[in-house]
């Protein structure tokens, strides 16, 4: 059974900062392009970043460029999103994906962490 679970949500002041991780179990990161997704209330799910086993390259919203980073260890099979400059629009719950770059028609999620920024 593959499963991938997101851990690091929870709640912090507009400016500051936040790691997510993402660990997956049945299935190898290092076979896969990984991405993190976001969904605020009321609104759809939208791409945050990727980043690729193949080649190491990554992707950004133009939202969260500069501010957040996207990156890998696959020894411990996780990928992580750190987020810095936190502001009240990137309240969401942040999911995780993953994408087998071999078979691109097989995929997985993670059932989310919320994050919320606040004062």
């Amino acid at each position: 059974e593959v499963r991938l679970v997101e851990s690091g949500g929870g709640l912090v002041e507009p400016g500051g900062s936040l790691r997510l991780s993402c660990t997956a179990s049945g299935f190898t990161f290092a076979d896969a392009a990984v991405g993190w997704f976001r969904q605020a209330p009321g609104k759809e799910r939208e791409g945050v970043s990727c980043i690729s086993s193949t080649d190491g390259s990554t992707y950004y919203t133009n939202s969260v460029k500069g501010r957040f980073t996207t990156s890998s260890d696959y020894a411990k099979n996780t990928v992580y999103l750190q987020m810095n400059s936190l502001k009240p629009d990137d309240t969401a719950v942040y999911y995780c994906n993953a994408m087998d770059v071999v078979n691109p028609s097989v995929g997985y999620w993670g059932k989310g962490t919320l994050v919320t920024v606040s004062s």
